[in-house]
């Protein structure tokens, strides 16, 4: 089945980055995956948008996604500047790195017709990584939510692509967030 996925982020968080990730995770896993960016003003700190898509049969489509099962949003702030649910499916699921509950979330920011998944990724990637880049323990969230690929997939996929004590921490941070993301819905 036909899994659709939007990123929204701001340049230098690494949502782009974290889209390739789980992508080259899936397809190690066998499944069919792709993952692209969508570019506004190129520069750190603009909203930036990546897309996945996975199935278990070649993926014929080449366009944007326009109707998401899931958003991953990698900084709250863009809620008020982004419509970060337009298009998402009715039982889509939004993944929202903020430091609130839940239910504050829920209320704050009025996405009381999705399932919400929350963790506190820039928490999380300043303790463990030591800088705010969020991409990796948003990895971890949207492992543990989705279940689209497996831990161990996106750990081996992370620990590619950031070598040494850098990809030993982005992994902690990886699992960190993955055993701290609460679900509501």
């Amino acid at each position: 089945m036909l899994v659709e996925v939007r990123w929204h982020g701001r340049g230098g968080q690494g949502a782009v980055t974290a889209a390739e990730i789980v992508a080259h995770a899936a397809i190690d896993e066998g499944k069919y995956a792709q993952a692209f960016p969508s570019f506004g003003p190129e520069r750190r700190g603009a909203p930036v948008v990546a897309f996945n898509r996975f199935d278990d049969k070649p993926i014929l489509i080449r366009s944007n996604v326009y109707e998401p099962d899931v958003v991953v949003v990698l900084d709250s702030t863009l809620v008020k500047t982004v419509s970060v649910v337009e298009g998402l499916k009715p039982n889509g699921v939004i993944i929202l790195n903020t430091r609130r509950n839940p239910e504050e979330a829920l209320k704050v920011y009025g996405f009381s017709s999705f399932k919400i998944a929350v963790v506190n990724a820039t928490r999380i990637a300043l303790d463990v990584i030591g800088v705010p880049i969020v991409n990796t323990p948003m990895l971890g969230a949207f492992t543990k939510v989705t279940g689209l690929v497996n831990l161990d997939s996106i750990l081996k996929a992370v620990g590619e692509r950031f070598k040494g004590n850098i990809g030993e921490r982005n992994m902690e941070a990886v699992v960190k967030a993955y055993n701290m993301t609460t679900i509501l819905g």
